[in-house]
């Protein structure tokens, strides 16, 4: 009987010795988004839901938006923390300050996963390719301009994407000495109302615009409704995203957005989670940060495109 029970007892002791020490469930998730208003992050949130779900069918998923404003954010997460969530999927509205609202989390025993953009010191990330997103759209608009004319980018908040967005456009732009970037700092705050007041500005600044690279759909639908009320039409449109009002632009033959480097939401935060859950777990993820690639949409491949309320 003794040497059975050694046994027992040495099998249970390597099992605990296997098992990782900080392992957990995942029971609780907080979420926060730049901004709930773009459907967009409805569908990062339906992803992350769902693959919360194949995990734990129990789990709580609470979804809130930092609407684009840091102090917003850094008190969600302490609510998160003071919730007892295991895992924080952030959407980070600012690519460096929010650095100790994730220490913080970490500390509290938390795993913080960032989607989308990057967030300084997260546990993983899953984002777009965002670089090679800007390059794919000021392509098109250098292929179509014949390399030469007067260039304006639509900037957006300081998030680590649309940094990347605009530094990807301009190292096309920089291969081309007959392009001129009339603009390249004003921030249109990643929305259609942002882009309808910016644009609107520099229409009434600049008389002879040939292309203009916005930092998602929501800006560029924006500068096109400013280029109508102005009757201005002697430049094409380019952005990020490939959202479903940009299906309807292509669709419609009519409009001046011709591309734009597509992105999957709803795989892109899926995929985070299940990384988090996994380093929650006690798994340590061959690659802590994941690239996924653009793809970009025109009229002429739309048929072919899977969009964001596509069925999964």
């Amino acid at each position: 009987m003794k040497t059975i029970a050694k046994l027992l007892c040495g099998a249970a002791l390597a099992a605990l010795a296997i098992a990782p020490a900080s392992a957990k469930d995942l029971n609780k998730v907080g979420i926060s988004v730049g901004l709930l208003g773009n459907p967009f992050f409805v569908a990062t949130i339906k992803g992350i839901e769902d693959a919360a779900k194949k995990i734990n069918p129990k789990v709580e998923v609470t979804s809130v938006s930092a609407d684009y404003d840091l102090n917003k954010q850094v008190s969600q997460i302490d609510s998160f923390i003071a919730a007892g969530v295991d895992v924080i999927m952030l959407n980070a509205v600012d690519a460096k300050a929010i650095a100790p609202a994730v220490k913080k989390a970490q500390a509290a025993g938390i795993v913080v996963a960032a989607f989308d953009v990057s967030a300084p010191g997260a546990d993983v990330t899953v984002m777009t390719n965002n670089v090679k997103a800007g390059e794919e759209a000021c392509q098109y608009l250098v292929d179509h301009t014949g390399g030469k004319g007067n260039y304006v980018i639509l900037n957006g908040p300081a998030s680590s994407s649309i940094l990347e967005r605009v530094k990807g456009c301009k190292n096309v732009l920089a291969q081309h000495a007959d392009i001129k970037v009339l603009s390249d700092d004003q921030n249109a705050e990643g929305s259609r109302d942002g882009g309808l007041k910016v644009f609107q500005s520099l229409l009434t600044r600049f008389d002879k615009i040939d292309a203009v690279f916005a930092i998602n759909d929501p800006t560029a639908i924006g500068a096109q409704l400013a280029a109508k009320q102005l009757n201005r039409s002697e430049f094409i449109i380019t952005a990020v995203d490939g959202a479903p009002d940009i299906e309807k632009e292509f669709a419609s033959g009519t409009s001046m957005i011709k591309a734009s480097a597509s992105q999957d939401p709803y795989v892109m935060a899926g995929q985070s989670l299940t990384m988090a859950a996994d380093v929650l777990a006690g798994k340590k993820p061959a690659e802590p940060t994941v690239l996924l690639d653009p793809k970009l949409i025109t009229a002429e491949n739309l048929k072919d495109y899977k969009g964001w309320t596509a069925a999964r």
